[in-house]
């Protein structure tokens, strides 16, 4: 997939609506993905600042993984994004 980042946001609104730029997001050697850092990425994703593929890469992740971050985000707010209240979100779809 070709892109132009000349196109690109520049920046977005993050999950605490404070503008966010790259220089914002979690470093790529992240191990440990709290709440917070994944909202910031989906945020990056959904408002331009990055392409799914671009994070995919740059993090490590699959594409599936930051898609369920994504939906869970969209379903159930923050607390969606808490890997100990994963099975208790995906029970009550």
């Amino acid at each position: 997939m070709h892109s132009d980042r000349s196109e690109r946001a520049l920046s977005t609104i993050g999950p605490s609506g404070e503008r966010i730029t790259l220089r914002d997001l979690p470093r790529p050697d992240t191990v440990r993905w709290v709440i917070r850092r994944k909202a910031e990425l989906v945020a990056a994703i959904r408002g331009g600042l990055l392409t799914l593929e671009e994070a995919c890469e740059l993090y490590l992740l699959s594409e599936e993984e930051l898609e369920s971050w994504s939906s869970s985000l969209a379903r159930h707010g923050l607390p969606g994004l808490r890997c100990t209240k994963l099975q208790y979100y995906r029970k009550s779809r």
